[in-house]
């Protein structure tokens, strides 16, 4: 009996789904997309109304003819590939490849890779959605004409090799304009004071900040103003003034989209974005759970909405009411806010099984699956969980004729902290504990500490937040973030530094000359706006022809501007003294995709290389060196610190070393924690196992 062909993208994703078939369906993989536009051709007719010219990609020919094969024989042929729009054009150069019509019933969608979705989706297959196509064909087609058209502009005018994109191209400057706005800021002092008080004489003691006077809230812009306070209080007595109690409550987190699971898997685990999206594809993928088999653990990883199915929250309740208590259920919810730009396609990222739980499948996956398959699992149940309770207090106390002001916090009810720890929330929470204080109540005065402070300059974009901003901005969709973070990498228009991008000449050349010649290819609102184009294309309300062409032809003449008037632009190497161990030219400093380098600038005849190693103020306890940061070889990831003097000295410590020694055993102290954790100094020794918390700065 002649057997129906169900086509998906990968083998593993195949693997999954062929367990949850009857033995009447074959499951075979295209291995992603089958045909694109040429590499070496532009590939798009513009005067034939922009008519794309798809070819087979290279070496996708044998997997064609072996699915032609099999769809021949087959009574029916099913198209699975993923629920977006990228999915939907597969399933489209598939029929066109396969002689299907696209408007049989031969697409099926499923938002998890479970054995219910499956045999729902088969049994309701549709046709395929053209719309969707069109949006998927118009932004290739887009990309395509910046890319083949403006890049060899660049090649000309800049260097060889680059590229410019709609996408990128932006992104490339949001990181540029932060440089010049760190590079432009001037810091502006300003001052804090802290009275040190006691209930009485060997009662509690605690801090309350300066506020102002009982009518007017007071900025301390320099120490003269705060020596002058400090004096008016001189001799002073404090008293409770109003003491304010209020319960408050703390919301659960929304479960995962797109972006929020590669910024929190950045911030909690360190994980690329890169990383993360690899990771989470396999996890939707699915992977061998022993007895249970082969099963996608997480819901479709390429969403940008918060909802979630009534199934999955009654699954979620009965997890909740069994293992915590009716009282952490959450109870009914209003359906999740939505902005604009959101396109609610599909669920949000959560697990296809709450009862699946981390420790169940532990010993199923590697370790960094784990880690990423328990932080969707976390972030999924506390999103349907009562929020956390919190006593609050807030106290003024009067000093002369000044206010200080004292708040603190008292969790009453975990809520859904019981199962998604936020750290950030939990630190803030235990400094803030007071005694229990009445107005009018008299306290002893310790001491008044002034702190001097300046204002600091907006931080550099990480991958978490350079994504953040993008998807605020309306720029690219959740499948895009992960490529853009690379490309822009690859290309050198910035490197990374202390997990921070940082542009390089080079990226400020190409955003200048486009920012001046291309306004539009390089601006944000202009970028944003052709999403809900793209978006308006995949709804039926626009034409994807009429859309292209309303964006090429004004670009078309900004090109024949820049092509008359753009003037070349030579890049020259910094010469330094240092000097090639192997010819005796004087090596220049390059940049690649993890930072600058040393280069004989006698490449390729001469490849030597060397890092340029920066010191971090401590010296190797060893020898007597300086410690440098150092790279390992498996990526840049895989940070160290260790001698100046290496290899006559190979010390080294994969923590950052400070400029202190241990008070037990005088080993180098370190830092720990990080990344939303309270930092820590400990004992570089793990004999030792001192530890302290680090000295506030003032």
């Amino acid at each position: 009996m002649a057997k129906s062909l169900v086509i998906v993208e990968s083998p593993a994703k195949a693997k999954t789904i062929k367990k949850f078939l009857s033995n009447r369906y074959q499951v075979h993989a295209s291995m992603g997309h089958v045909r694109d536009l040429p590499r070496s051709q532009f590939g798009v007719d513009i005067e034939k109304g922009f008519e794309p010219k798809y070819i087979t990609i290279r070496g996708k020919g044998p997997v064609l003819q072996e699915l032609r094969q099999l769809a021949k024989k087959a009574p029916k042929v099913y198209l699975a590939s993923d629920p977006d729009r990228e999915g939907e054009a597969i399933a489209w150069h598939l029929s066109e490849a396969l002689g299907i019509k696209p408007s049989e019933r031969c697409r099926i969608e499923f938002n998890e890779i479970t054995k219910e979705a499956v045999q729902k989706a088969i049994k309701n297959p549709r046709p395929i959605d053209l719309n969707r196509v069109n949006a998927q064909q118009a932004r290739r087609i887009l990309d395509r004409l910046v890319g083949y058209k403006l890049s060899p502009l660049l090649w000309q005018k800049v260097k060889k090799g680059l590229s410019a994109g709609r996408v990128q191209s932006v992104a490339v400057r949001l990181i540029c304009d932060r440089e010049r706005e760190i590079a432009a800021f001037v810091p502006e002092e300003y001052w804090s004071l802290f009275a040190h008080l006691e209930e009485a004489e060997g009662g509690a003691a605690f801090k309350a900040k300066f506020y102002g006077t009982e009518g007017e809230k007071i900025q301390l812009k320099n120490e003269a103003e705060t020596r002058g306070i400090i004096a008016q209080l001189a001799g002073t007595t404090f008293s409770v003034a109003a003491v304010s109690r209020k319960e408050r409550k703390k919301n659960p987190p929304r479960p995962f989209t797109t972006s929020s699971l590669q910024q929190e898997a950045a911030r909690r685990l360190g994980f690329s974005v890169k990383k993360t999206m690899v990771l989470a594809q396999q996890l939707y993928e699915g992977l061998d759970l022993g007895k249970e088999g082969t099963v996608g653990l997480v819901t479709y990883i390429r969403t940008d909405s918060t909802r979630v199915s009534e199934l999955a929250r009654q699954q979620a309740r009965a997890y909740i009411e069994r293992e915590l208590g009716s009282q952490y259920w959450a109870g009914q919810k209003t359906a999740p806010g939505k902005g604009g730009r959101v396109q609610d396609a599909h669920e949000a990222i959560r697990p296809t099984s709450v009862e699946r739980t981390p420790e169940a499948v532990r010993r199923y996956l590697k370790e960094d699956q784990y880690k990423l398959y328990q932080l969707i699992w976390q972030r999924f149940v506390a999103s349907q969980m009562a929020p956390a309770k919190y006593n609050t207090v807030t106290v003024d106390i009067k000093g002369g004729d000044y206010i200080f002001r004292a708040t603190g916090s008292t969790l009453v009810f975990p809520g859904f902290l019981q199962v998604y720890d936020d750290n950030r929330e939990n630190n803030q929470e235990e400094e803030g504990l007071l005694p229990e204080l009445v107005e009018g109540q008299e306290l002893k005065l310790l001491e008044l500490e002034p702190k001097q402070h300046f204002t600091q300059p907006p931080p550099r974009y990480s991958e978490a937040s350079l994504v953040k901003t993008l998807e605020e901005k309306g720029i690219g969709r959740p499948s895009t973030y992960a490529p853009i973070v690379s490309t822009i990498l690859q290309r050198g228009y910035v490197t990374m530094e202390e997990r921070r991008f940082v542009p390089t000449e080079l990226g400020f050349i190409v955003t200048d000359l486009l920012t001046e010649f291309f306004p539009n290819i390089i601006d944000v609102e202009f970028t944003a706006n052709m999403e809900n184009h793209l978006d308006a294309i995949e709804e039926g309300k626009a034409d994807w022809r009429q859309v292209v062409d309303d964006f090429y032809r004004p670009f078309a003449a900004e090109l024949d501007v820049a092509r008359e008037k753009m003037k070349e632009v030579t890049i020259e190497d910094e010469v330094t003294d240092e000097v090639c161990e192997l010819c005796g030219r004087n090596l220049v400093v390059k940049t690649g995709r993890y930072g600058k380098f040393l280069a004989c600038p006698g490449f390729p005849e001469c490849r030597f290389t060397k890092p340029i190693l920066k010191e971090i103020g401590v010296q190797c306890p060893r020898c007597g060196g300086e410690l440098v940061v150092r790279q390992g070889k498996k990526g840049r990831r895989r940070k160290f610190y260790g001698c100046s003097n290496y290899p006559a000295c190979d010390f080294l410590l994969w923590d950052k070393p400070v400029a202190r020694q241990c008070p037990r055993c005088q080993s180098l102290l370190v830092e720990r924690g990080g990344r939303g954790k309270k930092l820590y100094y400990q004992c570089s020794n793990k004999e030792c196992g001192y530890k302290e918390a680090p000295q506030e700065s003032g």
